[in-house]
């Protein structure tokens, strides 16, 4: 069994590791965070030289490259900044979903602006009122001539406030049960649409999260993804593919975490000694590495396997699920060795701390992983 990457995988790892230590300015990065700004340049420049939309095809301006390699990208982008990594990383939020069940006028109409940095991409899924079921949905899709009505709000919307599409996913009003879900595509600035900023929230300040309000919004049958009644399909499989994303946004926090807290154990003395010399921080930094060893191979374990279009979501959850938690563990256990200086905004380490708390949210919502990992182990009963 090979663990190793290949020397293509090696290079594109290696250029954003440059790309993030050359562009992240500290600086920037600070007044982005305090001002709860998306990094529009950042990202313009990032698309430039392919680090957007990697897995799309060349002709719609992606480099057609598989998820391990965007899992890479992730990694190191979270790894030097939690904010700007995210609000990178998340700026394509549903292309996979365009990409793989989208009609080839929606991939022309939708992929090549995302890839150029033009637009952001934003997928509703998510509602106030779903409880611990996110598959439920308020929000429908009412049959209107050739096309729908929507009506019904959405919550959590990644990208919501930026330009851009949005794929919405909604129920066909019936009385028929299972209720049939529909995905559909719209501009954001379509008549019936308000979008409305969540507010100031503890992490993922870079990424603008929007609660959404539809009022008999039109869109056009040219609007649905797949067919009538596979939205809830749709997303799944969307979901099954962003959970490794989000497993290498935790395990690249993570390790950027850890990074924080060598150096400041490497030059940090008390009573004479550099504080990464006494046992109990010692203790504290290998079980943080250890930790992140596991959540990085499960990650690039899920990432390969889905390059090679194996079945086992079990492991994409386990990811996430594992990568999430060690990203929160590793950023509270370098606060704690930072000590009371860890609070101070300048230190770079609270940062990652309130970003790693967000990591659950991406995906499947947080409480979902576990207990779809219990259904695959325990099967029927």
């Amino acid at each position: 069994m090979d663990f190793s990457l290949t020397k293509e995988q090696k290079d594109i790892q290696k250029a954003a590791r440059k790309f993030a230590q050359g562009e992240f300015d500290p600086d920037v990065a600070l007044d982005l965070e305090k001002k709860g700004h998306y990094p529009f340049e950042i990202r313009k420049r990032a698309c430039e030289l392919g680090f957007i939309g990697m897995q799309i095809p060349e002709r719609y301006g992606g480099r057609e490259l598989g998820l391990l390699e965007n899992v890479l990208v992730v990694e190191e982008f979270c790894c030097q900044h939690s904010g700007i990594g995210m609000a990178l990383s998340l700026s394509d939020f549903g292309s996979e979903m365009i990409l793989r069940f989208g009609s080839d006028d929606q991939r022309e109409k939708y992929l090549p602006s995302i890839t150029r940095g033009e637009s952001a991409l934003s997928l509703a899924y998510l509602e106030k009122d779903q409880g611990g079921d996110f598959t439920s949905f308020k929000t429908t899709a009412s049959r209107n001539g050739n096309g729908y009505l929507i009506n019904g709000k959405k919550s959590f919307v990644f990208n919501g406030t930026l330009s851009g599409p949005m794929i919405i996913l909604c129920q066909l009003p019936s009385n028929i049960r299972p209720v049939e879900k529909v995905a559909l595509i719209v501009e954001k600035d379509t008549d019936g649409l308000v979008s409305s900023p969540m507010g100031s929230r503890v992490g993922m300040r870079m990424v603008p999260m929007a609660e959404l309000t539809f009022t008999d919004l039109k869109v056009s049958h040219e609007c649905l993804i797949g067919n009538e009644g596979q939205g809830l399909t749709l997303l799944m499989k969307f979901l099954n593919e962003m959970n490794i994303e989000a497993a290498a946004i935790g395990t690249g926090i993570a390790q950027g975490s850890l990074n924080l807290a060598l150096a400041y154990a490497k030059q940090r003395e008390q009573f004479g000694r550099k504080i990464g010399s006494f046992e109990a921080i010692r203790d504290k930094l290998a079980d943080m590495a250890t930790k992140i060893e596991i959540a990085r191979l499960l990650t690039y374990k899920a990432a390969w396997s889905f390059d090679r279009n194996y079945q086992n979501h079990t492991v994409n959850y386990m990811a996430k699920m594992v990568s999430a938690e060690t990203a929160l563990e590793v950023a509270r256990d370098s606060l704690h060795i930072f000590g009371g200086y860890g609070y101070i905004v300048e230190s770079k380490i609270e940062q990652f701390y309130r970003d790693a708390s967000m990591v659950d949210i991406i995906g499947t919502p947080g409480g979902a992983d576990k207990g779809l990992i219990a259904d695959q182990v325990i099967g029927k009963i």
